[in-house]
């Protein structure tokens, strides 16, 4: 009598049909950890350093020359990105299948979605934002675009590493002549055109609630470092409400607008909305120009300044003034009550 394979049994066989591991006589394989529409993750053992690493190499099911090309371009941009928010690569090769694999520091910790629970505090979550602005901000400062931001691609590690992780449909751009020197004679960027290739207009990149409109309209030709910050916006917007932006109405420019975070959770202060619906917003030319000065917002808000994204009324602005000088303004109220109590103490 044939015995049913139980449901563990029949799990660990389809992942052993599927399984793909590269065959390196560098590399180990230990485990998968990880898998995407082009690419599988792999826990790995490098031999010659003694060291665990991580290891993407692209599907068998998807082995063509242009997954090839997109992988080898991601592990070169992200090799190019030497910052502690971003997971460095150690190595790059091909198997003996032609499928590209290449190889990265291995991190642990628990990605952003995941990582606050109810009790964290509005600074604490404000000042992992500000750390993931300030790694896309070095990105753009070389050139390059994320195009996927949002909380699951953040990881939070053990001591409080911030790394922003999969840069599989980032896009690198040529820097602009630094004159009027005619186009012949510009060297050509040719990871920039293997990008304009494989992401010509009309295609979608990126993940909906994240994805800013002119990604979702598959213009690649308006997608720049704006873009990123629109995603960025969205991952405050998560981070304030536990949900991801939704646009609900047409502004009066024809774009979409945003739930204010404020309806979703009504602790959420005027001036931190203000910056989250600017970074929002459907015109790229309303939105901050690049994640260095989203950054920079946040850090004023922190700081009790006044924010650029919004107007204080003059209640608002004494609100703020007084919560700043809070220490000083108790000290002196304090010494002032004390010498209207001994003037009135009576004298014996």
């Amino acid at each position: 009598m044939t015995r049913p394979l139980n449901d563990d049994t029949l799990d660990h066989l389809r992942n052993v049909v599927q399984d793909d591991a590269p065959d390196d006589p560098r590399y180990r394989i230990t485990q998968r950890i990880g898998q995407g529409g082009m690419g599988t993750v792999y826990l790995a053992e490098d031999r010659a350093l003694g060291r665990s690493v991580a290891l993407k190499v692209i599907r068998d099911g998807v082995l063509n020359k242009e997954s090839i090309d997109r992988m080898s371009r991601e592990a070169r941009i992200i090799a190019r990105l030497e910052h502690p928010g971003i997971v460095p690569v150690h190595d790059i090769g091909t198997l003996a299948d032609g499928r590209v694999y290449y190889v990265m520091k291995w991190v642990q910790g628990r990605r952003l979605d995941e990582h606050f629970d109810a009790s964290a505090g509005l600074p604490e979550k404000l000042r992992v934002f500000q750390r993931v602005c300030e790694t896309v901000a070095f990105a753009h400062a070389h050139r390059v675009i994320h195009r996927d931001l949002k909380p699951q691609n953040v990881m939070v590690g053990p001591f409080g590493e911030i790394l922003v992780l999969d840069w599989g449909l980032a896009k690198a751009v040529p820097d602009p002549p630094a004159d009027l020197t005619p186009e012949s004679s510009i060297p050509q960027d040719r990871s920039s055109e293997a990008n304009s290739r494989e992401t010509s207009h009309g295609t979608i990149l990126g993940t909906p609630g994240y994805m800013s409109p002119e990604q979702a309209l598959g213009a690649v030709n308006r997608i720049d470092e704006r873009s990123d910050v629109f995603a960025l916006g969205g991952v405050l917007y998560f981070l304030l409400t536990g949900q991801a932006p939704q646009a609900v109405e047409q502004s009066d420019e024809g774009g979409l607008l945003r739930v204010p975070p404020r309806q979703r959770n009504r602790t959420v202060p005027r001036r931190l909305e203000a910056i989250c619906l600017k970074a929002l917003s459907s015109d790229p030319e309303y939105r901050y120009t690049g994640a260095e000065e989203l950054a920079a917002e946040v850090v004023r808000f922190l700081d009790g300044q006044a924010v650029l994204a919004y107007r204080e009324g003059l209640l608002e602005r004494l609100g703020r003034w007084a919560s700043w000088y809070r220490t000083p303004i108790l000290l002196v109220a304090a010494y002032l009550l004390m010498r209207a109590l001994l003037a009135v103490w009576p004298r014996r």
